[in-house]
Order: structure tokens, then C-alpha cells, then sequence
């Protein structure tokens, strides 16, 4: 069996190419993947497999032809916060594949922000005529139930992912901090000085090392290059392309601060103490289920809301950093294996 995986994959995004891995990880032995990816050649280099580039469309139509099943797997793929573009590849590569007679699969999706008419109802008529649907998370699973669309609701399939060491972790200063920011309109250059005054406070008070992880380097790395010269104490930016050793990067951290929705879940993983900043109904979502504190930086927001002094947002870290609780290793193995159930699903759908 052939099966074409479409995802945000070889983008660049650490978060994407987690799912990527992940999904790899989890299907049925006998299943040939071939990849659709922003950067072929690293993607079938990385991982071992057949890629094609994603928006060359002959070789999109060519490599469907010559499959069995569409995999749309895993992220914020059915969204139109960022472009009207997202829905519209997404929602008319899976019509497509169900035109031309393949199974297909929706597995590990976030969906929504969806505001336009076209992205709503291409997305619901992708998803009515999948033969398995997987959401992340309550605010996915409220449009499949608005669509009246059958599907199954399972933590985000990177809970699962394996770990892997990573070099010259361990020889690094004790304890580490993690942060994991990414450039928003919301993290405006105020906020971002705020909170780079507030960093170096909290490693003064803790002579925490300080670990910058930007997750998708060509857009975050500038942030974390901004951060670094201000900090007082030892600092190391990780840009890491592998995500089995992004994933196991978290082993060795005590507290994670993250914008990114994969950087909190890997160290949630982990056994780490997080603290959310929001700037996306997804990680408000996980913010809620995992009972996480956090501050939301949409300038609306009710609750949880940006301090308006860097000594304020320092004090809450260290209100976190002393007397936070991880998750218990109970409630991460039940996370784990609820994640296990996107495996479930591909085993039920791709085995003969």
C-alpha cells in the first residue's frame, strides 16, 4: 500500500516536522510513505522516504495516481488566521484525492480559526467524506460536531513521538530553562523587551541556563539572537532539525517557557514545568486541558492577561519556577497512550 502524507512538512517548522516524524512512526508496517514537502530532497534525506515537491502540481496529481490512500495528517492545516490559502490547498488536495477513488484520512487535526464561508464549507465537505477523522483537541471536535461530522478525539499525536539524546545537553549548566518564543503581532517590540528584562531578572534570581529553542529558525531564530546579548547568565540556542532530539531536548530542562504549541507539549512530555503564552485558540486549548499557567497576549483577552511591567511578569515565573507542578508521570502516560489512538485509527483504516 502507498500512502501520500500532506502536511506542513519540510517547511521548516519544528512542530510540523514533529507530526511528520510521528506519523511516520505510526504506520502499519507494509505501508510505503511518500511525502509531499516544501524541500524534497531534505525531507527524503532526513527520514528516509519518496518526496515530492507539494506545489508542483503534476507531480502532486502523479504521485496520487499512483496511491492508495491521502493521509492529511496532523496541524493547523484547516485554518484561515494566516491565509485563505491554507484551507483551500488542504481542503482541494483531499476533494481531489477522493475524486480519483483513494481512501483518505484526516489524522491529528487541529481545526479552526475558520472565518470565511468558502473555508467552512470546503472544509466540511473534505472531512464528510473522509473514511477516518482524528482531532487534537475540544475546540476541533466542537466544528466536527457542528458539521455533524463523525470523529475521534485524541491528544496531539506528538505526545507520542519518541525522544532522542541530544549532544552536549548534559554538559551544559543545571538547572534549564527552556523558552520557545515565535514573531506575532501581538508580541509587539515593547512586549518583547518587557520580556527579555523580565528574563534576565528571573535568571538573576535563579542562575537558571537558559536554553533559546527556536522551533521554526527562519522566523524565530531572529528573536532568540535578540534575547541572547541581554541575558546576564550561561545562554545556548538550540536550532535543532531533528525532532526526535527537539523532543528529548526537554529532558533536560526543569521549566519551559512557550509560545509554541510543540515546545509545551514536548516539555509537558517531559515532565517539565510550563508556562503558556498564548497567542492562538490552539494553545489556549492545551493551556486549559493540562491546567497550565500562562499569560494571553491577545490585547482583547479576559483572564490571564500580559502584565504591564517586566517585574510583575518576572515575579509569576517565580512564583512557577518554586512551587509550579508538572504533570505526574500518571498523567503523562495517559496522555501517551490517548495519542496512541491516531495509531489505532491508521492500523484500522490502512491494514487489509
Amino acid at each position: 500500500m502507498r500512502a501520500v502524507l500532506c502536511g506542513y512538512y519540510g517547511m521548516g517548522n519544528g512542530g510540523d516536522e514533529a507530526l511528520l516524524a510521528t506519523l511516520l512512526q505510526m504506520l502499519p508496517v507494509g505501508v510505503t510513505p511518500v511525502v509531499l514537502s516544501g524541500n524534497p530532497v531534505e525531507t527524503a534525506q532526513r527520514y528516509g522516504v519518496e518526496a515530492v515537491p507539494r506545489k508542483a502540481l503534476g507531480p502532486v496529481v502523479q504521485a496520487l495516481r499512483g496511491a492508495d490512500v491521502l493521509i492529511w495528517g496532523g496541524g493547523s492545516l484547516l485554518q484561515d488566521a494566516t491565509s485563505l490559502q491554507n484551507p483551500v490547498y488542504y481542503g482541494g488536495l483531499m476533494v481531489l484525492a477522493q475524486w480519483l477513488g483513494l481512501k483518505t484520512v484526516a489524522w491529528g487535526q487541529g481545526i479552526g480559526p475558520l472565518s470565511h464561508p468558502l473555508s467552512q464549507g470546503l472544509g466540511r465537505y473534505a472531512l464528510a467524506h473522509c473514511d477516518a477523522v482524528s482531532v487534537r483537541d475540544h475546540g476541533s471536535a466542537a466544528w466536527l460536531a457542528r458539521w455533524q461530522v463523525p470523529g475521534m478525539q485524541a491528544p496531539d499525536p506528538v505526545w507520542a513521538l519518541d525522544a532522542a539524546p541530544v549532544d552536549g545537553l548534559w554538559d551544559l549548566p543545571a538547572p534549564r530553562v527552556a523558552v520557545a518564543l515565535r514573531p506575532h503581532p501581538w508580541l509587539t517590540e515593547s512586549r518583547l523587551d518587557q520580556f527579555t528584562q523580565a528574563l534576565a531578572s528571573f535568571q538573576r534570581a535563579t542562575q537558571t541556563c537558559l536554553l533559546l529553542v527556536p522551533f521554526q529558525p527562519v522566523k524565530d531564530r531572529p528573536i532568540a539572537d535578540y534575547i541572547q546579548p541581554r541575558l546576564p547568565g550561561p545562554s545556548h540556542i538550540y536550532s535543532l532539525s531533528d525532532p526526535h532530539q527537539l523532543k528529548g531536548l526537554f529532558r533536560g530542562v526543569e521549566m519551559t517557557l512557550g509560545m509554541r504549541l510543540h515546545a509545551l507539549i514536548m516539555a509537558a512530555a517531559a515532565g517539565c514545568r510550563c508556562f503558556g503564552l498564548s497567542y492562538d485558540p490552539k494553545v489556549s486549548h492545551l493551556m486549559a486541558d493540562l491546567d497550565l499557567p500562562g499569560f494571553d497576549l491577545n490585547p482583547q483577552a479576559i483572564g490571564h492577561r500580559w502584565p504591564d511591567t517586566p517585574e510583575k511578569i518576572t515575579q509569576t515565573w517565580l512564583e512557577v519556577y518554586a512551587n509550579g507542578e508538572p504533570l505526574s508521570p500518571e498523567q503523562i502516560r495517559s496522555r501517551v497512550d490517548r495519542a496512541l489512538m491516531h495509531q489505532d485509527l491508521l492500523r484500522d483504516v490502512l491494514t487489509p
